[in-house]
């Protein structure tokens, strides 16, 4: 599975770990049911829905994609505490180098287990990883019941405004932001 990444991105959206499909395709977020690519464009980060396999055209727009833990499963609970820290570790390292000016995990859980943050929620974090900023957004997967696709949208674009991104869908605008 490969990162789609560059130095000095303005954002770079991290997922737990690739899921087997995603990692059958080679492209990232290709799990039937994830919401990454519809979050996106819904959020203005996009101006349409993009599909997996356009995912490097990400980076002409300041954006990539990247995990904490490379190896893929069928489900994030497979990984182990020492994986979701030694990703913690490597992503650390690859941000270092990168810059990227935000980091956006995807998944309070996986942010907290990975950089030991127990009371961590979505939202803009007070830590820094590698000195670039850090927003958790909920998890795009379709197992994510707690955030409905317009919910889901509604946080993207909270960290798009921060980011100081336009709207490129011309869905949402540039807030404030109501799920409903």
């Amino acid at each position: 599975m490969e990162d789609v990444l560059a130095p000095g991105l303005d954002v770079v959206f991290v997922g737990i770990n690739p899921g087997l499909p995603s990692a059958l395709r080679g492209h990232n977020f290709a799990t039937p049911g994830n919401r990454m690519w519809p979050a996106l464009h819904r959020s203005g980060f996009t101006a349409f829905r993009f599909r997996p396999e356009q995912e490097r055209d990400l980076l002409a727009l300041g954006l990539g994609i990247t995990s904490i833990v490379r190896r893929p499963t069928a489900r994030a609970a497979e990984l182990t505490r020492s994986e979701y820290v030694r990703g913690g570790e490597d992503l650390r390292r690859r941000v270092e180098v990168l810059r990227p000016r935000w980091l956006a995990l995807l998944g309070v859980t996986g942010y907290r287990a990975a950089f030991g943050v127990g009371d961590a929620a979505v939202g803009p974090q007070a830590a820094s990883i590698g000195g670039t900023r850090v927003w958790v957004l909920p998890n795009p997967s379709g197992l994510n019941a707690h955030y409905p696709p317009a919910a889901l949208a509604v946080e993207f674009a909270r960290l798009r405004v921060a980011a100081g991104l336009p709207d490129r869908s011309g869905l949402l605008g540039d807030g404030p932001f109501d799920a409903s």
